[in-house]
């Protein structure tokens, strides 16, 4: 179902065909990746072992262009176009961590980006869900993703303010871009009991990462770290004018 349940060797001879570089018993990034986990990850706090594991494995630079590729593995984000960027390693990491994953799980993903935090995500529950709101970006990570093997992967080209009704209730959502306020339709998507994760605060300069959990239908927040992301374009914009 996921990339997870590939044996090793499989993993590689996909990731050969896509790179045309690698063979079953080579993989160039490996000690790019060991030192990230070690160095920029676990060296910074995450310890959970299904994050770090799935990230020690998961081909990064295969998410990026190809002139970036040896810089994928940095801990910064680099852009992707349209104006957009993959995080940093740690952020992904520490977004990750904190929504507290079960294997069981059903997530929506608002962002998706370069497809790697729906990539991450997939290796450790049954279900993501991820929207982008830019056409080309979408087309591009839904192609990835589907390159790569995974299938427990949807990808909708659409303004994630609105979420993804049609698949709800979540145990989880992840919002990868920065808003002022949580989305009305993304709390209501969210089951009870389940747990949201967001830049929150000013657009244009730095966020707050916040945690949220639904209790009784309500929201109980949570600050977890100071971050930096782009923002979340579409309704949001239009909602808080």
């Amino acid at each position: 179902m996921t990339m997870n349940k590939y044996k090793p060797i499989a993993v590689i001879f996909i990731l050969s065909i896509i790179t045309g570089t690698c063979t079953a018993s080579e993989d160039p990034y490996k000690s790019k990746r060991e030192f990230m986990i070690e160095h920029d990850i676990k060296a910074r706090g995450i310890k959970d072992k299904k994050v770090l594991d799935v990230m020690g494995r998961i081909p990064r630079h295969l998410f990026v262009e190809e002139y970036l590729k040896n810089r994928a593995y940095d801990d910064y984000p680099l852009p992707i176009g349209e104006g957009q960027t993959i995080s940093q390693p740690y952020v992904v990491a520490l977004m990750t961590e904190s929504l507290k994953l079960k294997q069981t799980d059903r997530v929506l993903e608002i962002g998706t980006g370069s497809g790697y935090q729906a990539a991450v995500l997939a290796e450790i529950v049954k279900d993501v869900y991820t929207i982008e709101i830019k056409k080309g970006l979408a087309e591009k990570a839904d192609k990835k993703l589907k390159a790569l093997g995974y299938k427990n992967i949807r990808v909708k080209y659409a303004d994630g303010y609105f979420g993804w009704e049609e698949y709800a209730s979540f145990d989880a959502i992840i919002i990868t871009a920065s808003a002022n306020h949580i989305p009305p339709p993304l709390i209501k998507q969210l089951k009870e009991g389940g747990r949201l994760i967001i830049p929150l605060g000013s657009t244009v300069y730095y966020q707050m990462l916040t945690i949220a959990r639904k209790k009784k239908g309500e929201l109980e927040l949570e600050q977890i770290s100071p971050v930096a992301f782009v923002p979340m374009t579409g309704a949001v914009e239009k909602r808080h004018k």
